[in-house]
C-alpha cells in the first residue's frame, strides 16, 4: 500500500494533497449534442428501460456518468436520463437560457447587434474558448457572432 511506503509527515502531506486535486481533475465539465435526429432517453442504461425522453439533434447534453455504451446525461432542464454513447457526437452546441439573447459581431457589448435570439434556441459553438464572457457561436441559418455565456447553457 502506498501508506506503508511513505517515511516521513512530509512525504504523507503531498500524497494527500496529491490525492485531494484528483476529485477536481476528474470532475471537468463535459458537454456533447445529440448527432442523431432523435435521441432516445432512458431511466436506465438498457434498451429494456422505460423510455422517458427524446432530444432532436445538436441538442446539449452534459455528461454525468460515462459507462462506455451508455451515458447518464443532464439535459437543460436538469434531468438525469441514460442514452446510447452512439447518439451522441463531440460537437459542441449551447442552448439559450435568456428570453432573448443578443449576438453580437465581436466579443463586446457595443459591437454590432447581429441577431437576437429567443429562448431554447440551440447554437453551434465555433470556439470554445471564452473571450471575456463571450461565446463565438454560428446559428443554423449561418448568422456568426459572439453570444454572452450568460445567456446559454451547455458551455463551461
Amino acid at each position: 500500500m502506498v501508506f506503508s511506503m511513505i517515511k516521513s509527515s512530509k512525504q504523507l502531506l503531498i500524497v494527500l494533497s496529491t490525492l485531494a486535486l484528483l476529485p477536481a481533475t476528474a470532475s471537468a465539465l463535459d458537454f456533447r449534442s445529440v448527432a442523431v435526429s432523435k435521441a432516445v432517453l432512458y431511466d436506465a442504461p438498457s434498451n429494456a428501460a422505460k423510455k422517458v425522453l427524446l432530444l432532436s439533434q445538436n441538442y446539449p447534453v452534459e455528461v454525468i456518468v460515462n459507462l462506455g455504451d451508455w451515458l447518464k446525461v443532464r439535459d437543460a432542464q436538469g434531468a438525469l436520463n441514460w442514452v446510447e454513447a452512439k447518439q451522441l457526437s463531440n460537437k459542441r452546441t449551447v442552448m439559450v437560457t435568456a428570453s432573448k439573447a443578443e449576438i453580437r459581431q465581436s466579443a463586446d457589448a457595443s459591437s454590432n447587434l447581429v441577431a437576437t435570439v429567443e429562448k431554447d434556441v440551440v447554437l453551434e459553438v465555433v470556439d470554445a474558448k471564452l473571450s471575456n464572457g463571450w461565446l463565438k457561436i454560428k446559428h443554423r441559418d449561418g448568422v456568426a457572432g459572439y453570444i454572452l455565456i450568460s445567456s446559454t447553457w451547455g458551455s463551461e
